[in-house]
């Protein structure tokens, strides 16, 4: 199964979900966007399969400091603009695996989805 978990490197919840994988031997590559981007296809695919509301990080300091005008009328296509222009706003992580495709990081989710690997 190939694993690419997207993310930060030292965003707390990204190292919660790296630990969880790498304690039960799980492989998997790490973009960090930070480094290497995040390109509009991969937002649209997500967004697309788990939500735009799912995918924006509206919890995090970056999208609280926006302008107000910023954060009225959203919709899929400004979420999606917004993250490109500020990947901080991405939820993290985002783990694809094959077919499945998980945002944020909860242990019993990740168990359900690697625990007899």
């Amino acid at each position: 199964m190939a694993i690419t978990i997207y993310g930060i490197r030292n965003c707390d919840t990204m190292k919660k979900a790296r630990e969880w994988l790498d304690r039960r031997g799980v492989t998997y590559d790490f973009h960090d966007y930070k480094v290497a981007g995040i390109d509009r296809t991969f937002l649209e695919a997500w967004t697309s399969r788990a939500g735009w509301e799912i995918v924006l990080n509206r919890a995090g300091t970056t999208f609280k400091k926006l302008d107000e005008a910023d954060k009225v009328g959203l919709d899929r296509q400004k979420a999606i603009d917004l993250m490109l222009a500020q990947p901080s706003m991405i939820k993290r992580p985002v783990l694809e695996a094959d077919d499945k495709l998980i945002v944020g990081f909860k242990p019993e989710i990740y168990e359900e989805a690697f625990g007899g690997n």
